[in-house]
């Protein structure tokens, strides 16, 4: 079965007319840097370990772009009692819409924590003797990471504490209370 798509503009009237819900499926640091009012985080991860989880109905689903959306989708029809609806875009294609986003203080972006992470691993294996292989590592990792629209880094980095949430929240909780001690 293909994975039933919406557009932004769709989806920003489907949220105003309330009848339906809003999964965001990205992980918590990319959430707190920009958000739609009313949505609850889920990340991926967490939906595939308990896809129980989401609310049953129509789910709009969003992510940065879509790739992780239309898994959760995949994932959520399976459980029979939802009607998954990916928003075409995801985040960015909310942005460049002109839609409003939330946001709140939290952790930087997981781009730039991967950034900076591989960088300085690039950088040791440059300057510690015996480290050159580490560059090379990196650097091929970072080709696979592009190649395939994956980043294990990435997925590391999100595990580690300052990307978690501070208050313990069960998956599926409102998204404002993932904020409420920031």
């Amino acid at each position: 079965m293909a994975v039933q798509t919406c557009s932004v503009h769709e989806a920003r009237r489907r949220i105003a007319r309330g009848d339906c819900s809003l999964l965001d499926v990205r992980e918590y640091p990319e959430y707190v840097e920009a958000h739609l009012a009313g949505s609850k985080l889920i990340p991926l991860g967490e939906l595939r370990a308990q896809p129980e989880a989401a609310e049953s109905g129509e789910v709009l689903l969003l992510c940065r772009s879509g790739r992780r959306a239309r898994e959760a989708a995949e994932l959520l029809e399976r459980r029979g009692d939802v009607r998954p609806l990916v928003i075409e875009g995801g985040m960015e294609a909310w942005k460049q819409a002109g839609y409003p986003v939330s946001s709140v203080k939290g952790p930087i972006s997981l781009e730039r924590q991967v950034r900076i992470a591989a960088g300085s691993l690039v950088l040791a294996g440059l300057l510690i003797p015996g480290a050159r292989p580490l560059s090379y590592l990196v650097g091929a990792g970072l080709i696979f990471a592009g190649a395939t629209n994956t980043c294990a880094m990435g997925l590391l980095l999100a595990r580690l504490p300052w990307n978690r949430p501070r208050v313990a929240v069960k998956p599926g909780e409102a998204a404002s209370l993932l904020c409420s001690n920031k």
